[in-house]
C-alpha cells in the first residue's frame, strides 16, 4: 500500500511538472509573438512608428525595469518626438538617432 501511495504521488508530481512546462511553452510562444510585433514596429529608425504605436513599444521597453513609471514617461515623451523606440529592453539606442542623441541639461541620456 505504501509503495502504491508513493507511486501515485510521484505520478501526480510528474503530471504537474509536465503541465507547468506545457503552460510555460504556450506563454513563451505568445510572448515571443508579441515581442516580434514590437520588434517589427520598433526597428527601422527614426520616424518608423506611428504615434499610437509608441505606448505598446514603450510598455515592452520598460517592462523589465524597477523604475517603470519614469521609464514609461520618458520613453513615451521620446517616442512622441522621435517616432522611434529601440528594440529590446535596454540598449540598441543606435537604432534611433533622435532617441539616442536627446540629452538632459546635465548631458545624460533623456530617453531610456
Amino acid at each position: 500500500m505504501a509503495l502504491a501511495g508513493k507511486l501515485l504521488v510521484l505520478l501526480a508530481v510528474a503530471l504537474l511538472a509536465v503541465s507547468i512546462i506545457a503552460e510555460h511553452k504556450v506563454f513563451a510562444s505568445g510572448t515571443e509573438e508579441h515581442e516580434d510585433n514590437v520588434y517589427r514596429v520598433s526597428k527601422g529608425g527614426q520616424g518608423s512608428l506611428k504615434i499610437y504605436q509608441c505606448k505598446p513599444a514603450c510598455e515592452y521597453r520598460c517592462s523589465d525595469t524597477k523604475y517603470r513609471k519614469p521609464c514609461l514617461f520618458f520613453c513615451n515623451k521620446c517616442c512622441n518626438t522621435c517616432l522611434c523606440v529601440p528594440s529590446g529592453l535596454y540598449g540598441h539606442k543606435y537604432e534611433c538617432g533622435c532617441y539616442n542623441d536627446w540629452k538632459t541639461k546635465e548631458g545624460r541620456p533623456k530617453c531610456p
